[in-house]
Parts: C-alpha cells; sequence; structure tokens
C-alpha cells in the first residue's frame, strides 16, 4: 500500500445549477437549458446544460450572443437559495472524507484525505465513495480527480468531465499526461498569457520546460510558479475557507434599462445596505470601510470609497454610501453596488461610540424603518413584511425592477 506526503481529491459538480433544475425538472432533460439573465435582459449566462454548450454557450457569455447562438433554449433566472441548500448537502457529504476541505464555490472543492485514507488505495475508494454518494443521496453528478497536489488533482477532474473519475498518482504521471498539451492546460494561464506564450513560440507545456529562461524574462514570479506547475511541482495544502479571509462584502445589480434618477439610486442603496449587513451578520464580520460602485451607460466604472470605525449597520452603510454618490459625476446609471471591505471579526474589531450606548443603536433601527416604511409607501410595496423574501437574491432583483418601473 502507498502512502503519500499527500492525497487531495477535487471534486466538480457537472453543470451544476442546470443539474439541479434539471433534476426537480425532469421535462427539461435533452433540453438546451440556459441559466442566467433572460434573452431579452441585460446580463450574461451563468451556466449551461450540456446540451446548450454544443451550440457555443458557455459560461459568463453574454446573454444575447447565447440567445443568437441558441435560440430556441429554456432560459431561466438563477436560484441560488436552492443551489445554496443543494450545496449544503454536497459538503456534508464531502467532509465525511476529508480532514480539511477547501471550497471554491458552490459546487467544486479541495477535499484532504491524506490523513483520513492514509494510503493511495483507501483515498481511491473515498473518492469512488463520493461520486456514487453524490448521485445516490443528491442524483446529481460530479466529476473527481484524485492526485498528489492541487494542481493535480484539479487536472484529474477535468479530464473526463462530465461524470469523470481520474486518478494522477505522481508528478511523473502528471507530466507525462500534458506534456504535448497546450499551455492552457495549466491553471494559472489565462488566455492573455497563453497570447503572450505564443508570441515567444511557446504552445505546449513542453515549450515552458524547454525555454524556462525565456519564460522567467517574460513573466517573472509567475513565470517560476508556471515553470514548477510544468514540472508537476505544488505542494500547496488544502486551505479550509474562512469568511475572515474575504477582502470585501458586497451586492450590486444591474438595471435592465439605464436610470438617471439619482433619488431612485438612493433607494437602491438602501436596499443593497440592508443586504450587505445581513451577509455580514451571517459570518460574523464588520467593515472598516464602505464603497460605492457605479457603472455608467457607457460602461465605465468607478469606485468611491470611505474608511469608517468598524460596522456592518445597514444604516451607517446606506449613510457613508449615500455620501459617495452625492460626490461622483451624475449620469445614466447600468449598475450600482455597495460594500464593506477591511473585513475583521468580533475580536479584532475597533469599538464604536454606538456599542457603548444601546440607544444609538435602537435609533438607528427606527431611522431604518422609518425608511423603508417610506420606501413602502412610495412604490407600494410591503417591505417590513417581506424583508427576508426581498433580500433573497432574485427577489431583490425583481422588487428592484418593480420599483424602477413604478417610481
Amino acid at each position: 500500500m502507498r502512502k503519500l506526503s499527500q492525497i487531495i481529491i477535487h471534486v466538480d459538480m457537472d453543470a451544476f445549477y442546470a443539474s439541479v433544475e434539471i433534476r426537480d425538472n425532469p421535462t427539461l432533460k435533452g433540453k438546451p437549458l440556459i441559466i442566467g439573465s433572460l434573452p431579452q435582459e441585460r446580463g450574461v449566462v451563468a451556466t449551461c446544460s450540456y446540451e446548450a454548450r454544443k451550440y457555443g454557450v458557455h459560461s459568463a457569455m453574454n446573454i444575447k450572443e447565447a440567445y443568437r447562438l441558441c435560440p430556441k433554449g429554456v432560459y431561466m433566472h438563477p436560484n441560488f437559495e436552492k443551489y445554496r441548500s443543494v450545496s449544503n448537502q454536497l459538503h456534508d457529504i464531502w467532509n465525511t472524507y476529508a480532514t480539511a476541505s477547501e471550497y471554491i464555490a458552490l459546487d467544486e472543492a479541495y477535499l484532504d484525505v491524506t490523513d483520513s485514507a492514509g494510503t493511495w488505495e483507501r483515498a481511491c475508494e473515498f473518492a469512488r465513495a463520493i461520486k456514487q454518494r453524490t448521485l445516490d443521496e443528491l442524483n446529481l453528478t460530479c466529476s473527481v480527480g484524485i492526485a498528489y497536489s492541487k494542481t493535480a488533482a484539479k487536472t484529474a477532474s477535468e479530464e473526463k468531465k462530465p461524470d469523470g473519475y481520474f486518478e494522477i498518482p505522481t508528478p511523473e504521471d502528471f507530466v507525462n499526461l500534458i506534456i504535448d498539451r497546450d499551455v492552457r492546460v495549466l491553471y494559472t494561464v489565462g488566455s492573455k498569457t497563453a497570447e503572450k506564450l505564443n508570441r515567444s513560440g511557446l504552445h505546449t507545456v513542453r515549450d515552458i520546460q524547454d525555454h524556462q529562461d525565456e519564460v522567467l524574462q517574460l513573466f517573472g514570479k509567475q513565470g517560476l510558479w508556471m515553470i514548477q506547475q510544468a514540472q508537476g511541482l505544488d505542494d500547496r495544502k488544502v486551505s479550509p475557507y474562512r469568511p475572515e479571509d474575504a477582502k470585501s462584502i458586497s451586492r450590486e445589480i444591474t438595471f435592465q434599462e439605464d436610470v438617471d434618477d439619482y433619488s431612485f439610486i438612493t433607494d437602491v442603496l438602501l436596499l443593497l445596505g440592508m443586504s450587505v449587513e445581513r451577509r455580514a451578520d451571517r459570518v460574523g464580520l464588520y467593515g472598516e470601510g464602505v464603497t460605492l460602485k457605479l457603472t455608467y451607460a457607457d460602461m465605465k466604472s468607478i469606485t468611491r470609497s470611505r474608511l469608517i470605525p468598524s460596522t456592518r449597520s445597514a444604516a451607517t452603510i446606506f449613510e457613508e454610501a449615500t455620501k459617495l454618490l452625492e460626490q461622483v459625476p451624475q449620469k445614466a446609471v447600468r449598475l450600482v453596488g455597495v460594500g464593506i471591505y477591511h473585513l475583521v471579526g468580533e475580536n479584532g474589531r475597533q469599538l464604536r461610540f454606538e456599542d457603548f450606548m444601546p440607544e444609538v443603536k435602537e435609533q438607528e433601527a427606527e431611522t431604518l424603518k422609518i425608511a423603508l416604511e417610506k420606501l413602502g409607501t412610495h412604490y407600494g410595496l410591503d417591505f417590513a413584511g417581506n424583508l427576508e423574501k426581498i433580500f433573497h437574491g432574485e427577489t431583490l432583483y425583481r422588487t428592484i425592477e418593480y420599483m424602477r418601473k413604478h417610481r
């Protein structure tokens, strides 16, 4: 039995959002399903079924282009609350086998099974069990790769997609697998990096290995990491995600039509600020700065920020974001976003005056309540009775679109 210094499983769900929707509505099976914005809306593809991919549709594609390629596809908005719920079920399965889990997204993770499995053979049993349990318990398929490193495990899970399984036990196996493939097989090589390599005559992983000095001259430190990957070297550990590692917590909305009514944008800031407060409260974090992001009709984006005493108060976020809004050029707006940054936990934050004065917090809550009541009266909406529903992603979007049309 082989005992390795590190054994990592990479799990990647197959077309996750689409697969969940097809599972819950079997009439969608076999159809080109595209999840994201609707064809008549602004936005992009979040994900799509494999049937849609045959038409050239892919995630992050402009929805208008997707519709041009696949006009007979089934288009629907994502249901993130449902996907988060399924993701939690997946994590329960994965965590059964791992001593450390690093979630990359709702549907993807690195699992360290070095100690829990003990041997390569036992780890392979774990990997197959994860695939089988995912199918048996959730009626979903995933692609699983198992390897000696994170880079190799990720490559392995991509090797037989969808519903795949692949093993890469050693660095030699990894190099033999990718040596004559395009440089894009290395996850650090994106399209721009690949173009730069190609312009220098470097097209394959073998080229990177054979021209290391040139790669270092072109990319410096990034080039060194590229060379190490090409040689199968990667000793990175699986790092469980901690909320405090995030750089910011934010929420943004893209309007279906450009907006030049800044009083309406101010109203939107209130709802976005409350949404940020809920996200921050859920993970127990505070921000020491507030940001405002605007994308104008001409697609130019600006970001404004200001440092403040640590907070996650919606009233404070709204107040500060409103001040920032007053300082920007007033042109038609396509997107607006609000966030907090310089995140700290309860123990690391600087206490505010309000922390010693409960009546100040009560006043903030009352101010927020009055503002919501005014908003509800103006737009004919019951904010007070439906707050929890409203702050679900899709409902918030629909609510703000309703407000835009009825302002």
